[in-house]
C-alpha cells in the first residue's frame, strides 16, 4: 500500500442514523480537515467498502467514526470483521467510536478494544473533533 498525500485526509462514517450521518458530515466538512467523507449506513457496507478497495489506497479512510448501536452489525461486530484487514490499513487508519451509549459495558468493551483510539459521545463537537485529529491523525504532518 503506497503512501497519498498527506493534505487528502479521508474519514469514513458508519452510522444507521442518517440524521447524525448529516450533521456529523457537517461538522466535518466546517472543520476543513478532511477533503473527503465516506458515509456507510451499516458496520456491513463499511466492512465490504474497505474489503473493495484495500488496493486503492487513495480510497481508504485516514480516520474512521463508527457508531456501536446499529442494527444487523453493531460497531463491536465491525471491529470483529475490521481487525481482519490488512495489517497496513489497519496501523495507519485512526478509529473512534461516536456514540450515544450510556451502557457502562458497551463503553467499557469500547475503551478496551485495541483498535479504538478513542470513544467520543454524540453529539459530536468541532472542538473535540479538532483535539482527536490533532492528537492521533496530523501529529506527524
Amino acid at each position: 500500500m503506497e503512501n497519498r498525500a498527506s493534505s487528502q485526509k479521508r474519514v469514513m462514517l458508519i452510522d444507521d442514523n442518517d440524521i447524525d450521518l448529516k450533521i456529523n458530515s457537517k461538522i466535518i466538512t466546517l472543520s476543513g480537515l478532511f477533503q473527503h467523507i465516506t458515509m456507510c449506513r451499516s458496520g456491513e457496507e463499511a466492512i465490504k467498502y474497505l474489503q473493495r478497495n484495500l488496493n486503492e489506497p487513495g480510497l481508504l479512510p485516514d480516520f474512521i467514526l463508527l457508531d456501536i448501536q446499529m442494527p444487523e452489525m453493531d460497531g463491536f461486530e465491525f471491529l470483529e470483521h475490521y481487525k481482519l484487514l490488512d495489517e497496513r490499513f489497519i496501523n495507519k487508519c485512526i478509529l473512534a467510536i461516536l456514540s450515544s451509549t450510556l451502557d457502562y459495558g458497551d463503553i467499557k468493551r469500547a475503551e478496551a478494544n485495541p483498535y479504538v483510539s478513542r470513544l467520543i459521545k454524540k453529539p459530536l463537537y468541532l472542538n473535540e473533533l479538532k483535539e482527536i485529529c490533532s492528537h492521533y491523525l496530523f501529529k506527524n504532518d
